[in-house]
């Protein structure tokens, strides 16, 4: 006779499958257990600090665009920490400061002016790179855990599934009821890692795309604020 779908549900308990298992398997499950709450903290903060950055940035430039002064426009920057733009501004803001007052206490020649044009240049490229540090962080952290996870899970159902037909062999029982338990035991481990690598991959390529085109604004912004400071000041 078979039995009921609600009682079929009830014999199915993955938390207790998973941490059920005894040994190696035991060790993935709470590793790949690690991983998937470690995916979720990894997306939320990667969400919540790209997304304040494209915001920020906007805002940034804007006020860019519509203002005048570059004193104004760094008043702002200091108050938009998270934007990308807005800290390769003030970057190229101070080194600007340092070359005009070198310029001021010399003879301003040509060959001083190039040199401080490529000082505010260097400066631009120095902050694009501290920002794309700083919004690739712990991107890896997901792009590990969506090529390993898999692979951990497969081990721990390899090893799963060893033991228990050892435990068949050892029995010498292999009924329905003697293999079902053990193998679906190991093969929770799959299920575990596909879990936690499935929106880790999913996220890692979403974040990338949102981070190469915030890469592609501050290499738009350094171009423009380098001929904005070309055509004033040199």
């Amino acid at each position: 006779m078979l039995l009921p779908a609600p009682s079929l549900l009830a014999e199915i308990d993955i938390i207790h499958l998973l941490f059920g298992a005894k040994g190696l398997v035991l060790v993935v499950a709470i590793l790949l257990v690690i991983s998937i709450f470690t995916t979720i903290f990894v997306i939320l903060y990667k969400l919540i600090h790209i997304s304040q950055a494209q915001s920020q940035s906007i805002t940034f430039l804007d006020r860019f665009w519509e203002s005048k002064r570059l004193d104004d426009i760094y008043r702002v920057a200091e108050q938009l920490k998270y934007s990308p733009l807005a800290a390769m501004f003030r970057a190229g803001y101070i080194e600007l400061s340092k070359v005009k007052k070198g310029q001021n206490e010399a003879t301003g020649s040509m060959h001083e002016k190039m040199d401080g044009l490529e000082n505010i240049e260097r400066a631009l490229a120095r902050a694009k790179v501290s920002e794309t540090t700083k919004l690739e962080n712990l991107m890896p952290l997901l792009a590990t855990i969506g090529s390993a996870a898999p692979f951990v899970g497969l081990l721990g159902t390899v090893w799963g599934i060893m033991e228990a037909f050892s435990a068949i062999a050892a029995s010498g029982s292999a009924d329905l009821a003697t293999v079902s338990g053990p193998i679906a035991e190991a093969l929770v481990a799959t299920a575990t890692s596909l879990m936690s690598a499935i929106p880790a991959v999913m996220a890692y390529n979403y974040f990338n795309r949102r981070i190469k085109v915030l890469g592609a604004e501050m290499t738009t912004f350094g171009s423009d604020y380098t001929n904005i400071v070309k055509r004033h000041f040199f």
